[in-house]
């Protein structure tokens, strides 16, 4: 446990389906009703919200990150479906667990994606609102060559056997800097996105989660959020090279009433670039729905 300015953080774990998910929550005491629900990019884990949950507090609502499956401290299995709709589908049933209700979900990158499968089809009832920030949309689900080189031939079943695990973290390791307008900063906690892979099964899990970046996969589901009739804020950094800025902006065309919120000097690290713009586009929103 540490102490944040809403009381405490605390590391929980819950079970769903066949898997043991971790996650943090923050402001417990305020109850399960309009929790804000954090789901994070690959390849990340809910560590990557510590900077933001905190600034959270004076919205008084229980705020939970979880790790999704085959993330941070949540299983590693293998094989497993660790596509959108699998997260999704493992995320629905734990959530419904909690008794969450009138969530605001949230999500960046990969965790956008499975925000969307979630707000539109397994807990549309639940949902008040949705999140999306740098959010994989539409077909695309990856970048060419981010968070690896290469990554379409990353995603053949053979590419683990033919890639050394030392070249592996060296190209996740000079790759991954990319996503932020400030490599040189964020260099400083690599460590903290890449030393999960950093062992054979490690090697295997990060391999499968590429294969899953099926692009069709959530095509349909990011058309279907002009129909969802939920309050919806778009969050983008002004310089994300990985999902440029021209999806967030149709996005915002597509969905009605929706509110955009451009980030400057801000890559697709969002979360790390900008903690504090990020809270307050949050905290705005969440205080006006």
């Amino acid at each position: 446990m540490a102490s944040n300015t809403s009381g405490v953080l605390e590391r929980r774990s819950g079970r769903s389906v066949h898997y043991n998910i971790s996650y943090l929550v923050q402001g417990a005491e305020y109850g399960t009703d309009g929790a804000i629900v954090l789901l994070h990019d690959f390849p990340s884990g809910a560590f990557s919200w510590e900077g933001i949950m905190g600034q959270l507090g004076a919205l008084r609502r229980a705020v939970y990150a979880f790790d999704m499956l085959g993330f941070g401290q949540s299983d590693h299995p293998w094989p497993a479906d660790t596509s959108v709709w699998g997260q999704a589908d493992v995320l629905s049933y734990l959530i419904k667990d909690l008794q969450l209700t009138n969530i605001v979900l949230v999500g960046h990158g990969l965790g956008g994606g499975v925000a969307q499968v979630l707000a539109t089809r397994l807990l549309r009832p639940q949902t008040r609102a949705l999140v999306l920030v740098n959010t994989n949309c539409y077909l695309h689900t990856f970048a060419e060559n981010w968070p690896l080189t290469d990554m379409e031939k990353r995603r053949d079943f053979d590419a683990p056997h033919n890639t050394q695990l030392e070249d592996l973290i060296n190209d996740l390791r000079e790759t991954l800097p990319r996503g932020s307008a400030n490599p040189q900063a964020f260099a400083k906690v690599i460590s903290n996105y890449v030393d999960p892979w950093n062992n054979e099964i490690g090697k295997e899990i990060l391999f499968q989660q590429v294969r899953n970046l099926i692009p069709y996969y959530l095509n349909s589901v990011s058309s279907d959020l002009r129909s969802l009739g939920k309050p919806t804020l778009i969050v983008w950094g002004e310089r994300d090279e990985q999902i440029p800025l021209s999806y967030a902006e149709r996005l915002h065309r597509e969905i009605p009433q929706s509110q955009l919120v451009v980030l400057p000097n801000t890559g697709h690290l969002a979360l790390f670039d900008a903690p504090d713009g990020v809270a307050r586009a949050l905290s705005d929103f969440v205080t006006n729905i």
